[in-house]
C-alpha cells in the first residue's frame, strides 16, 4: 500500500518518525505530534522545522507525496545540539520550568534546587523564558556518535523522546483528573497561587541581593 492510500493515522505515525522530537514548538504546534497531525491533514506546511533541517523536509515530500523546499527560515535555522544546565546556586527551587519541560528532562521539587537530565534533554529551550532568575543556560553539546538520519540527532533519541514527551501527557491528564474529582468534592478554598507568587517574588528578592553582594 503507498503512503497516499493509508489511513490518517498510519500517515501521521509516518510522519511524525520523520520528526526529531525536540518538541521545541519553532514549527508553530505544541509538539511534534501535533505537526504531523497538521500535515496529514494538508493545514500546513512541511518546511517548518528547523531541528530537522533538509533530511525532514525531503522524508516528508516523499511520504506526502509533494515537491521538496527550503526551510521557511521565519520558523528558525538549524542550530549546533545544545542541553540546559542549572545554575545550581541561583535556582531558587521554583518550578516553572519543570512545569514547561515536554520531556520531564528536569527534576526538582517546590523551594528546593533543580537539575537536569543531561541525556533526556532535548535542547528546546522552553525551560528558559519562565525561569524568574535566569539560572538555566544552554550548554553546546558535542556529539559523541555518528548521528543517524539527522546532523544532530539520531532514531533512537527521537524514539526516547517522544516515549517521553507521551508519558508526559499522560500524567498530566491524570493529575487534571484528580484535581476535578477532588475540586467537585471539596469547593476551592484559599488562593493558593498568589502565595506561590509571592513566595516567588520574595526569592527572587534574595537572590538579586546575593547578586549585589
Amino acid at each position: 500500500m503507498s503512503d497516499t492510500q493509508q489511513s490518517p493515522r498510519s500517515l501521521v505515525d509516518r510522519l511524525d518518525a520523520w520528526l526529531p522530537q525536540t518538541q521545541c514548538t519553532q514549527c508553530g504546534y505544541p509538539r511534534c505530534r501535533a505537526y504531523a497531525e497538521a500535515l496529514a491533514r494538508g493545514e500546513t506546511d512541511i518546511n517548518q522545522c528547523p531541528p530537522g533541517g533538509e533530511i525532514t523536509i525531503r522524508a516528508l515530500a516523499s511520504l506526502l507525496p509533494t515537491a521538496a523546499k527550503p526551510l521557511d527560515r521565519r520558523f528558525g535555522s538549524p542550530s549546533p545540539r545544545a542541553r540546559a544546565e542549572i545554575v545550581e546556586n541561583l535556582c531558587i527551587g521554583c518550578r516553572k520550568c519543570l512545569d514547561v519541560c515536554p520531556v520531564d528532562a528536569i527534576m526538582g521539587a517546590h523551594k528546593l534546587m533543580h537539575s537536569v537530565l543531561s541525556e533526556d534533554c532535548t535542547g528546546c529551550e522552553l525551560c528558559l523564558p519562565p525561569c524568574p532568575v535566569d539560572c538555566i543556560v544552554m550548554v553546546p553539546l558535542k556529539v559523541s556518535h555518528d548521528p543517524d538520519p539527522w546532523t544532530e540527532y539520531t532514531h533512537a533519541e527521537a524514539d526516547r523522546w517522544r516515549i517521553r514527551t507521551e508519558r508526559r501527557l499522560q500524567r498530566l491528564e491524570r493529575i487534571q483528573r484528580s484535581r476535578r474529582t477532588l475540586t467537585s468534592a471539596n469547593p476551592p478554598f484559599a488562593p493558593e497561587r498568589d502565595q506561590i507568587r509571592a513566595e516567588i517574588r520574595a526569592a527572587v528578592e534574595r537572590v538579586k541581593a546575593k547578586r549585589k553582594k
